[in-house]
């Protein structure tokens, strides 16, 4: 059982790069791994991170003109099956490559700022008409949501209670929301009735940008990629202590005992 620290970054509509030049945060986490035998074993984690992008930033000149942001804290807890490609034990070999594959759930609720920098968060607004009944094919997004968690990295034993690992690991969402992003623009003045200013104001903000008015986008006009969903990720080290596991299938293998001497 030991510690997770590292860094995350989100790859979607908002985002479209997997290893973008910003947007880079600290996530950090406890580990708890039980290993039945020298190469398989099931790991839990508890995880935290912020995940942010921002259309400013982005390389594509029709986003930086959608001027949409956003930003989550993001919980998650996941389960999953871990392989070590080489047998691992104090008495043989003490490193070892690995994958790890299995499912978690997360918490997230995306929120910007708005013209006045003042916290606003997302969902309630609506603002590709989730939830409205005029788009009944829009359903509200959950901000508990699943994923896949899949990655890999090396592993070293070092005496015989620390385990040092460095690993990334990927996490395929099952929403397209995580950044309130993923259809296309609903009829403004439809907005405005169910939902009010604020959601027609956050939906889309080219008018933000010095030089240009608002200009809002005809019913259907795309404002993100359904096609895909969200995912992101975590990149880092782990420490955890090495215990004696109790219940194992069979034993790690037999201790080294010292040769017999020839002399006797």
């Amino acid at each position: 059982m030991g510690i997770f620290g590292g860094t995350s970054n989100y790859f979607g509509d908002l985002q479209p790069k997997l290893f973008p030049n910003n947007s880079y945060a600290p996530v950090g986490g406890l580990l708890y791994k039980y290993f039945v035998n020298p190469r398989v074993g099931f790991r839990f984690g508890a995880s935290y991170t912020e995940l942010t992008a921002a259309d400013s930033l982005s390389e594509i000149a029709t986003n930086r003109l959608r001027n949409l942001n956003f930003t989550t804290n993001l919980f998650e807890f996941h389960s999953a099956v871990e392989v070590n490609l080489l047998k691992v034990d104090p008495m043989y070999r003490r490193f070892s490559p690995y994958i790890f594959g299995g499912v978690s759930v997360f918490y997230f609720n995306p929120y910007t700022g708005d013209a006045n920098d003042e916290k606003v968060y997302l969902k309630p607004l609506a603002t590709e008409g989730q939830g409205l009944p005029t788009y009944t094919d829009r359903k509200n997004y959950n901000l508990v949501n699943f994923a896949v968690p899949m990655g890999g990295g090396m592993k070293v034993l070092i005496g015989k209670k620390v385990l040092v690992s460095a690993e990334m690991g990927f996490r395929f969402t099952m929403t397209d929301y995580l950044d309130d992003v993923s259809k296309s623009f609903v009829n403004m003045d439809t907005l405005y009735a169910y939902k009010g200013r604020q959601s027609v104001d956050l939906s889309f903000r080219r008018d933000e940008i010095k030089g240009w008015e608002r200009d809002y986008p005809s019913y259907g006009y795309q404002r993100g990629d359904k096609r895909s969903y969200d995912m992101y990720w975590f990149g880092g080290i782990g420490v955890t202590l090495y215990f004696d596991s109790f219940g194992n299938l069979w034993p790690y293998g037999p201790s080294k005992c010292p040769k017999k001497n020839s002399m006797w």
